[in-house]
């Protein structure tokens, strides 16, 4: 099927001459559109059928459609499909193609619809696939995680505020803190999901259409719950289309977070963790080095989602009810979105199956900058019933003997501890070290090693 130079046959006798190529060219979406074939036949399958059952074409008619898409889909699927962009889009170019292979009863095909029914239908179902993509990678994410997270529950590590050591912290509560931010992540896509999970077909172009169609039956052939309330709303709704791009650039933030770290954590000055060679990349003049490109580029994908969210809800900001022919400039940022969102997500997942944390590094690190300052408070007001005020005063002036003597609170003697405050006794080394630290912080979301392990528990059987 080659391209026309004559006018298109859907343009009817309004135009005496088809668009000239610029008209052509910004009109014709089929280089993008042309993603959506599957979802497109699904829906005139579907469509077809349900006009039989009705009434409205005969059954003899219905399959002979029928087999003609299944043999237009093999024709797209093997390959051998001609795309026109004279006929604009998949929905055009799938429907002269049907009427090649089977003649009049292709022209059968779009009673009682439109493009705009058509497309949407198209869009959201493609969509939808992308939604349970998202919440499949998600999964297998969170369950890298979790295996992490249980192997490290009781690794200290320093936990960070302002990326200045603040107290100790266990590997497997950081691993968990990822779980959460992605838990909620797949939660956002599990809702959205639901949310949009309604069939605009039947709305036609923006009225519906006087022809006793089923929305209902068509709407239970494609898995969606229910048609869509309003044809106005149905034929111009991008709300799915913006919540999957918004649950998209939340998770991708989520993503860049972590590839930081991991950029943070596999450099020579923080030696926290190995990057498996899969996920890495050598340097073309440096020998030494051992780049992690995966997790940069995890980091730069925000920006491109980011992007297609902005874009999509600047086409939308204007547009009067029903449709307009912007929204054609709806899809290309989803599919960019989706594209860059499942790669970055397959690649973290692979990274945090293969990382391996640098234990003796950790826990050296989890002990230095004096991490445990807090506890020694908290031990005064415990034990010696101080008010708290009072014991962060006596351990900041502990903080500052420790650091002129160049060496850590643990290390510094009763009596020096019993010049700031003469009741500290010897029982306050047994908080100062970041095992019984981490030990202690046993309130309910604390790093406690059990508390690790039991939030890994509550989570695995979640996700089975």
């Amino acid at each position: 099927m080659s391209d026309k130079k004559t006018s298109n046959a859907m343009w009817g006798g309004r135009f005496a001459a088809g668009p000239d190529a610029i008209m052509e060219a910004i009109n014709a979406s089929i280089s993008f559109d042309k993603r959506m074939a599957a979802q497109d036949i699904a829906g005139s399958r579907a469509h077809a059928a349900m006009l039989a059952q009705q009434g409205i074409i005969t059954d003899k008619d219905a399959e002979t459609i029928r087999e003609g898409l299944l043999t237009v889909l093999s024709e797209i699927e093997s390959g051998t499909f001609e795309y026109s962009t004279a006929l604009e889009d998949i929905h055009m170019n799938v429907e002269a193609r049907l009427k090649e292979i089977i003649g009049e009863p292709a022209g059968r095909l779009h009673t009682g619809r439109s493009r705009n029914d058509q497309v949407a239908t198209d869009f959201k179902l493609w969509t939808r696939d992308q939604f349970d993509a998202a919440i499949s990678g998600l999964t297998a994410l969170m369950g890298a995680l979790l295996e992490q997270a249980e192997q490290g529950a009781d690794l200290c590590m320093p936990g960070f505020t302002h990326l200045q050591v603040a107290q100790p912290v266990t590997w497997g509560h950081h691993m968990m803190a990822y779980v959460e931010m992605f838990a909620r992540d797949r939660s956002r896509f599990i809702d959205a999901r639901t949310r949009m999970n309604e069939s605009p077909l039947g709305a036609a172009a923006l009225a519906g259409t006087g022809f006793p169609i089923d929305r209902d039956l068509t709407a239970a052939a494609l898995g969606f719950d229910r048609p869509s309330a309003n044809s106005l709303d149905a034929v111009s709704d991008r709300d799915f289309a913006l919540e999957f791009l918004s649950s998209a650039s939340i998770c991708a933030t989520h993503l860049s977070r972590f590839a930081e770290e991991l950029v943070i954590w596999s450099s020579a000055q923080f030696k926290f963790v190995t990057l498996s060679d899969r996920f890495s990349t050598g340097s073309s003049i440096m020998p030494q080095k051992k780049n992690p490109d995966a997790a940069e580029l995890i980091r730069a994908k925000v920006g491109r989602i980011n992007g297609s969210l902005i874009g999509l809800l600047t086409v939308m900001k204007g547009l009067p009810l029903a449709y307009s022919k912007d929204m054609q400039e709806d899809k290309e940022q989803v599919f960019d979105a989706a594209d860059s969102l499942m790669l970055a997500l397959a690649a973290m997942t692979g990274m945090v199956g293969d990382m391996k944390p640098n234990a003796p590094q950790l826990e050296t690190a989890a002990a230095t900058g004096f991490s445990t300052a807090t506890d020694l408070a908290d031990w005064l007001v415990r034990e010696l019933g101080m008010p708290f005020r009072d014991a962060h005063h006596v351990t900041g002036a502990l903080v500052a003997m420790a650091e002129t003597n160049g060496v850590d609170l643990p290390e510094l003697t009763l009596e020096q501890m019993q010049t700031a405050c003469a009741d500290i006794n010897e029982n306050v080394f047994d908080v100062l070290t970041v095992q019984k630290s981490v030990a202690s912080r046993i309130s309910y979301g604390g790093t406690a090693p059990e508390n690790v392990r039991a939030q890994v528990k509550r989570w695995k059987a979640e996700l089975a």
